[in-house]
């Protein structure tokens, strides 16, 4: 397994054939066992996840998977999912304002990570991802999926085998699935 750990758009080519690859592989890790040694100043901030923003170094592929939650309501809404401005309290903030803050009961083991600090926190009740993005009801299985890749706990965020095998999916145009395979 490898960790890009910067997905975002601008690291997303499309080919004329509607082909997507992933670029831009400056931060990426293989990810074969556990570390405890990586960087939490990983992703750009937008895109970055609770669970980094909060400190946590002990990340795994959940943190690209977030960071596709966000391209993915971003192409369903037009907007940036959430566009912080100033910094990690900040990026949390927008994040918390749409999802809700953490706390033990939502996510065991949230307030020992070293950025968890409740005094720099505004407490939010966790709301539907729907609430915020109307746009993502309106798409068959839309809501489900992003919030399947938006879970705040990295535990319990969908991993790309079941992104593929959720129902989003199964209810896009059959011609999607007729796209002419590219050349390697």
């Amino acid at each position: 397994k490898v960790l890009h750990r910067d997905v975002k758009p601008q690291n997303l080519l499309i080919s004329e054939i509607g082909e997507l690859k992933l670029a831009d592989f400056g931060l990426a890790r293989a990810k074969s066992v556990p570390s405890h040694t990586y960087s939490h100043e990983v992703v750009t901030l937008w895109y970055r996840p609770p669970d980094v923003l909060l400190g946590s170094t002990e990340y795994s592929t959940s943190l690209d998977m977030w960071g596709v939650g966000c391209i993915f309501v971003e192409m369903l809404t037009g907007v940036p999912t959430f566009p912080g401005v100033r910094c990690t309290y900040d990026q949390l903030d927008k994040i918390f304002k749409i999802l809700g803050t953490p706390n033990e009961e939502t996510w065991p083991g949230v307030t020992r990570l070293p950025g968890y600090k409740p005094h720099r926190l505004i407490f939010y009740k966790i709301r539907k991802l729907g609430l915020s993005f109307p746009r993502l009801y309106d798409i068959a299985d839309g809501d489900s999926m992003a919030s399947s890749l938006l879970q705040l706990n990295p535990d319990d965020r969908i991993d790309a085998e079941e992104a593929l095998r959720h129902p989003y999916f199964s209810s896009l145009p059959r011609k999607l699935y007729e796209l002419p395979d590219g050349e390697c």
